[in-house]
């Protein structure tokens, strides 16, 4: 039987300084230290158990450890349990280990609000009228993609190659309600007089099936073994092929519609009738095409639009419901993903406009439409690229994603309480409470382990090889009980 989808997102914003030189890999370090300086404590990461070059298809690559730059760069753990840190040129933020897809979109949403609240922060050490600005994005148009990553706790027994044959095809269609649009095309050789509008960001950027590499030669299905937990029984699937979203239900179906397919891998319930003949070529076909009519070639010699194959997996979807259930990602939160699903995919093959407020591809072709005719201009105009950035713009005042109309489903005061109280659901709580109450015996920390400092040698890791352990029902007690961090300790190890 499938097991729990634990599950989380790591977004890369794009960053620019207004006003003032810099460089982003300094200007991600102001943004973040003027963040850390508002919370008075300061845990870092710990690089210990980092193994980027392990290959999932049996192999490593020597040498690949964290770069030497990166971990001396701001990297930081905050009390929700997630990581903020300097990434390459970017600012990043990694949610907390989320047990269900309408986590995701809580820890996401305030992970947008933590970089809000850091680009206020920063004012104050920038020259006068200078300003960082953050945008949630994936492409700078000059031909650079930074990326939104997500992960999924898998069974280690799943075959690889499986996942890799019953997956991709999600993969590469699913950006018909998950793609957050963009003007123009950045993959070489084709110009954006042939490609005016698309539906990715990200899709020009991939130009293998499967890989290692994350930056260079991307592949749709990314093969790092980098479990951060118990790697005799877990996999963690590294997801590199989506799109940053704005919008909320997009990164709840996102999220949830994968979580349902990989349970349904896992089980062994999916077939490999649906698997793409050649899946690198298909992903841009698909985003070059807003009609949503081209089709694309299957191995097994049939042709099929998007829409089609996203309407075969959700009737795939439906039946391993009925049968199996869906346990493994939340029973509510399974049938609450299953009819978001059918509605978008409804809307898509019908009245796009049930779905603008949805789909950020759809609201953003629909208003640049309606601009291009307003002011006689054609997809050339170097007006609509501004407006297409200015979407992503984290400023309230300057989004043009906060002026439309897009549905939200989590209220103020849960994206509030998500900056940092950590969930309840997974060892995030664990990793959170202990950074609340015990900030200062605590030296650094990562995913899978805390190391703490309570004053006598040697320090003390706490292993956290369980994603599902550490959670409030575990350890809640425990915590509030505990006067001391040396007391913690010692009640852990009775």
């Amino acid at each position: 039987m499938a097991i729990r989808k634990v599950c989380g997102i790591e977004t890369e914003y794009g960053i620019t300084v207004r006003g003032a030189d810099s460089n982003p890999v300094a200007a991600s370090s102001v943004l973040i230290n003027a963040y850390i300086a508002t919370l008075d404590r300061r845990t870092v990461w710990d690089f210990e158990d980092e193994s980027p070059g392990i290959d999932a298809r049996g192999f490593a690559v020597e040498g690949a450890m964290p770069p030497d730059l990166e971990t001396h760069l701001v990297n930081t753990v905050l009390t929700n349990g997630a990581r903020y840190y300097v990434d390459h040129a970017h600012p990043e933020v990694s949610t907390p280990e989320c047990v269900d897809a309408r986590e995701v979109v809580t820890f996401d949403r305030a992970a947008e609000e933590v970089l809000k609240r850091s680009m206020v922060a920063a004012r104050s050490l920038l020259p006068d009228g200078a300003e960082i600005v953050v945008y949630k994005n994936n492409s700078d148009g000059k031909g650079a993609s930074y990326g939104c990553h997500e992960n999924y706790l898998l069974a280690r027994d799943l075959p690889f190659g499986r996942l890799v044959t019953q997956i991709t095809p999600h993969f590469v269609t699913r950006q018909i309600f998950c793609g957050a649009g963009k003007v123009g095309s950045e993959a070489p050789g084709i110009p954006s007089a042939e490609v005016p509008f698309q539906l990715s960001q990200r899709a020009d950027f991939f130009e293998e099936e499967v890989g290692l590499e994350t930056t260079l030669k991307r592949p749709i299905v990314n093969t790092r073994d980098e479990p951060h937990c118990d790697g005799q029984r877990y996999r963690r699937f590294h997801v590199i092929v989506g799109d940053a979203n704005r919008s909320e239900v997009a990164t709840f179906l996102k999220v949830g519609t994968t979580a349902i397919i990989l349970s349904m891998i896992e089980d062994d319930v999916l077939s490999s009738d649906l698997a793409l003949a050649t899946p690198v070529s298909a992903i841009r076909h698909i985003s070059h095409d807003p009609s949503l009519t081209r089709t694309v070639a299957l191995k097994n010699g049939r042709r099929a639009t998007a829409l089609d194959l996203q309407w075969q997996l959700l009737e795939l979807a439906r039946k391993y419901e009925r049968e199996r259930g869906l346990e493994s990602v939340g029973e509510a939160v399974g049938a609450e993903v299953l009819r978001r699903w059918e509605e978008v995919l409804t809307g898509l093959e019908g009245d796009r406009a049930m779905v603008a407020s949805i789909v950020e591809w759809v609201a953003k072709e629909r208003l640049y439409l309606a601009f291009q005719e307003r002011h006689a201009i054609d997809w050339s105009d170097v007006r609509l690229r501004a407006l297409d950035l200015q979407f992503h713009d984290l400023r309230e005042a300057k989004s043009l994603y906060g002026r439309l109309d897009f549905e939200r489903l989590c209220s103020p005061a849960e994206v509030e309480r998500a900056i940092t109280e950590p969930p309840e659901t997974t060892r995030a709580y664990f990793r959170g409470k202990c950074l609340q109450k015990w900030p200062n015996d605590i030296v650094a920390a990562n995913w899978d382990s805390m190391v703490f400092d309570i004053g006598r040698d040697p320090l003390r890791r706490v292993p956290m090889m369980e994603p599902l352990r550490g959670t409030a029902a575990h350890v809640a007690s425990l915590i509030a009980e505990s006067t001391t961090a040396a007391e913690l300790l010692e009640r852990l190890g009775a």
